[in-house]
């Protein structure tokens, strides 16, 4: 199927590894054009914008922390003059530090709100603005199915996350008038860099018991989230926004 995608431009936070990678590099297989944005993994965006540069493609890698709003407005201005028109922005950049309620590091929480909450609005602003004057463009921001429905020793995440959903809702609502959608995606536990860090491995007893909630048996790899990220922002979805669509092997379905 042709996601008509093609020579769209795309900025994608959070690409230099795991999903956000992944989504980044679905996009260029699909022929867009796509900004790997990224805080401090240089190293998988730098190989990915050349890969996809030698593909044919435009493609360039940035660094960013979208807590600061000096690294918002550089980024999204080297996007639009290097690539042009942003058509498409993955808010999938994110800071989480999974822990009991009572224990949470104060700071912690701050930075999760900085990143999380702030950042994801900061961009969110600063690009929607220039795609009023361009005449639409989509928007999928990622978050996890925490914040949609709750998860003991997640309180802090659950609750940043959760704004995700109400700003994709709200920018619906406002900018739809202006060609614009909004959705969110909401994942279940995938598997990744981070996850493997506090993991010893695939047969760990408590992972285990995690996979034993999911009824398809198994917690997400990073290539079970681009095939409806790269719908949403398709012209395919050009009568979905303001939805949020989980991916989460039916861990939960409400």
């Amino acid at each position: 199927m042709d996601l008509q995608l093609a020579d769209k431009n795309v900025l994608v936070t959070g690409a230099g590894q795991g999903v956000g990678l992944r989504i980044a590099e679905a996009f260029v297989a699909e022929g867009a054009n796509v900004a790997f944005a990224y805080h401090t993994s240089s190293e998988g965006a730098e190989k990915a914008a050349a890969t996809a540069e030698g593909l044919g493609r435009r493609a360039l890698a940035v660094q960013a922390d979208i807590s600061r709003q000096g690294d918002v407005e550089r980024l999204v201005a080297t996007v639009i003059d290097e690539l042009g028109p942003i058509d498409i922005l993955i808010n999938n950049a994110a800071y989480t530090e999974p822990g009991a309620l009572l224990d949470l590091d104060p700071d912690a929480l701050t930075r999760m709100v900085e990143v999380t909450v702030v950042g994801t609005f900061r961009l969110t602003q600063a690009v929607i603005g220039h795609m009023v004057d361009d005449g639409g463009g989509s928007i999928v921001s990622l978050m996890g199915d925490s914040g949609r429905v709750g998860e003991s020793k997640l309180s802090a995440v659950a609750t940043t996350r959760s704004t995700t959903m109400g700003l994709m809702k709200s920018v619906a609502k406002e900018f739809g008038r202006h060609g614009i959608r909004a959705n969110t995606v909401s994942l279940g536990l995938v598997r990744s860099e981070r996850l493997d860090h506090h993991t010893n491995n695939a047969d760990d007893e408590r992972m285990q018991r995690i996979v034993r909630m999911y009824p398809l048996g198994r917690i997400g790899e990073t290539g079970d989230v681009p095939p409806i990220v790269l719908l949403l922002a398709s012209p395919l979805a050009g009568w979905i926004t303001g939805q949020t669509l989980s991916v989460n092997g039916g861990y939960a379905m409400v």
